[in-house]
């Protein structure tokens, strides 16, 4: 395989994107790939640097002229500037806006300068809310389909998301599928006791929930879930991350007199820990272009139940890995909860298969596919 020089743009945040985007990048640097970050700061799954990878952090202008930071143009001149002296092979955009446009606007800042050189070549991945919000804004749309126009190569993280992205901006670019990807030698199930302990936790059953707290993932929905399920089981709830939702779920859990139940944790770089204790996970999204946090969760053992909405139903067979109902259906997904957790024998074999089923999604598996499809554009004239 011939040793390339990608870069990789993407959201430092807590989020699906940011974690494939960290992940695939350790494991292009693990194969001998050299790999640079453009990035408000470090993305939040990086962790230890290596040799082979580079951060570049984006230091917007502040001028009293301009009303808001130009972190668009920032970025595109990082890319510009790294691209040219680095002689980057690849830029891979995580998101269409506004890591993919910054990325084509910074290959038309250097292609003078490439005249004798060929420019990066543009990758773009979509990854859901950048064609499901950002892309049906009306006012946004046009700048959506000509970033997905001028990439050199367009990927979305589930069929789905292609079905919807091609519905939506009719693209003229072929979108390849390349889901998303776990690495199950560090995401598997290693129960610790002192864990438990830690967090002050006796032998109840655990229900755990990880996203970024945004409307989508209907947090609102898990505590009222969680409120029907304590009344019938012995359960506490992990609430692992943050955002714009928490105020309310904290109201919501006070309101309805289970904070002795409840335990909002932040955010938490390392999951597995709390994955290798939790019976459940509950992912109850109205929409969801794959759902990362669910397959991390059946790599560590854990069945889940969740919504038959966006990429979930491909890889989430109900019955087998877990239960998939309707979104909003409270008492659906209340029912499902309970049916695994007081059923040793159903959790036990739902477990088992979720963990067969996430080494079907292995990193190197799926970086594999990456590295190909590279290639393959770097061969296009």
């Amino acid at each position: 395989m011939q040793k390339m020089k990608i870069g990789i743009s993407c959201h430092h945040t807590y989020g699906g994107s940011g974690a494939i985007a960290a992940e695939l990048g350790k494991a292009l640097a693990a194969r001998g790939h050299i790999v640079h970050f453009f990035s408000k700061s470090a993305p939040f799954r990086l962790g230890a640097f290596s040799r082979n990878i580079f951060c570049h952090e984006i230091e917007v202008m502040h001028y009293p002229l301009f009303e808001s930071p130009f972190y668009s143009l920032a970025l595109a001149s990082k890319i510009a500037d790294i691209a040219y002296y680095e002689k980057l092979d690849i830029v891979h955009a995580h998101y269409a806006i506004p890591h993919a446009l910054s990325a084509m606007l910074a290959r038309q800042m250097i292609e003078d300068k490439c005249s004798e050189l060929k420019c990066f070549k543009l990758v773009t991945t979509l990854h859901g809310t950048d064609i499901t919000v950002v892309g049906a804004d009306r006012g946004m749309q046009d700048v959506v389909r000509l970033a997905i126009n001028k990439s050199d190569g367009v990927t979305t993280v589930s069929a789905w998301l292609k079905d919807e992205t091609v519905r939506m901006f009719s693209p003229k670019k072929e979108i390849t599928v390349i889901p998303n990807f776990v690495d199950t030698s560090l995401f598997f199930r290693s129960p610790k006791p002192e864990i438990r302990e830690q967090l002050g936790l006796g032998q109840e059953k655990i229900v755990i929930h990880i996203s970024n707290f945004r409307p989508v993932k209907c947090i609102g929905d898990i505590i009222r879930i969680f409120y029907a399920l304590s009344k019938r089981v012995d359960a506490t709830l992990l609430l692992v991350g943050d955002g714009p939702e928490r105020s309310d779920a904290e109201i919501q859990v006070r309101q309805l007199g289970i904070v002795d139940r409840v335990r909002f944790l932040g955010k938490l770089d390392d999951i597995v820990p709390l994955l290798s204790i939790a019976d459940l996970m509950l992912m109850p999204s109205n929409v969801e272009s794959f759902g990362l946090a669910a397959l991390e969760a059946m790599a560590c053992g854990v069945p889940v139940v969740a919504t038959m909405a966006g990429g979930f139903p491909e890889f989430i067979v109900p019955g087998v890995h877990g239960y998939l109902l309707a979104p909003g259906d409270i008492n659906g997904m209340m029912e499902k909860a309970l049916l695994l957790l007081s059923d040793p024998g159903h959790w036990l074999e739902c477990s088992q298969a979720c963990v067969l089923q996430a080494k079907r999604y292995e990193t190197a598996l799926l970086v594999e596919q990456y590295e190909a499809y590279y290639t393959m554009l770097l061969a296009e004239a």
